[in-house]
């Protein structure tokens, strides 16, 4: 697999309470048709602290099932605890993911060596890795050279980097030999121009393949078309990230009948009515 392009970090569809699993498949089936090139379950937009370990493993088969081998699946497979990573890993692995999204711990903030120690133990049972840099969810920034350490553990694959700090991603793009990909829609082409290898987005959840025409042109040094399409979808990430996603995400597929505008406690759904700009942009 390699590990580049636009991947889509999918909703969790929620009816009533519980998982929504046809509206899922539905979002996959969608997501393929498009043209995306992964597709990521159980991700921080997939609300994965609300899912219990079941409804995790039963997520993460259906986008196994329906990608069926066309596009890797990457399954959201970090916690804050490493025995806790270990187990989802190997339930990853005998579900059939091709990948597991490692986020840096959260909230127990591990040192330097507690970080080499972790990424080294989850990278053991030969799962390929993509290590997911978010600061903003894990109140820790990790300095761009101990990241772009990290990123040559033998079995990290590709590193998801999503501060949306350009000389962040200069440092790290410098010293590290595996794909980068952006995790924050509003400098995807930015980091790509910079040597980024694409994108794990939201807004593919909304316009699956405007944000392939986006990668392909700046794939191909067309950045007219890339910068237009850039600056297309731009206010529509901009009110993705309004509020936390993915309430917006999630108010806007409603909206067009997608899925339910269902989320779990401690989110709650987005209310009022979805901008035209917006729902202009939602692809069918």
């Amino acid at each position: 697999m390699r590990w580049e392009g636009v991947h889509t970090a999918l909703v969790t569809p929620f009816s009533d309470g519980d998982l929504d699993l046809p509206a899922y498949r539905a979002l996959c089936e969608r997501q393929l048709r498009a043209g995306i090139h992964g597709l990521v379950a159980c991700g921080t937009t997939g609300e994965t602290p609300t899912l219990s370990e079941p409804e995790w493993d039963r997520v993460v088969g259906a986008a196994v099932q329906v990608s069926a081998g066309s596009v890797p699946v990457t399954a959201g497979v970090g916690t804050n605890n490493t025995a806790s990573t270990l187990d989802r890993i190997g339930r990853a692995q005998a579900l059939g993911a091709d990948a597991g999204l490692l986020v840096l711990p959260y909230y127990n903030k591990p040192s330097p060596d507690g970080l080499r120690a972790h990424v080294a133990a989850c990278t053991a049972p030969g799962l390929p890795l993509v290590l997911y840099h978010v600061p903003g969810r894990t109140g820790q920034r990790v300095d761009p050279l101990l990241l772009a350490e990290l990123s040559h553990t033998p079995g990290v694959v590709a590193v998801k980097e999503a501060t949306g700090d350009l000389g962040y991603a200069n440092t790290l793009l410098a010293n590290t030999p595996i794909a980068v990909l952006s995790g924050d829609d509003g400098t995807f082409f930015p980091l790509m121009a910079l040597g980024g290898a694409g994108v794990i987005s939201v807004i593919s959840d909304l316009a699956p393949a405007a944000t392939v025409a986006l990668y392909e042109a700046a794939l191909s040094g067309d950045l007219c078309t890339a910068r237009e399409l850039h600056f297309g979808l731009l206010p529509i990430i901009d009110w993705l990230f309004h509020t936390t996603s993915p309430r917006p995400a999630k108010a806007a597929l409603a909206a067009v009948g997608l899925c339910p505008n269902e989320l779990r406690l401690p989110l709650v759904p987005l209310e009022g009515p979805v901008p035209d700009f917006v729902l202009d942009a939602v692809e069918a």
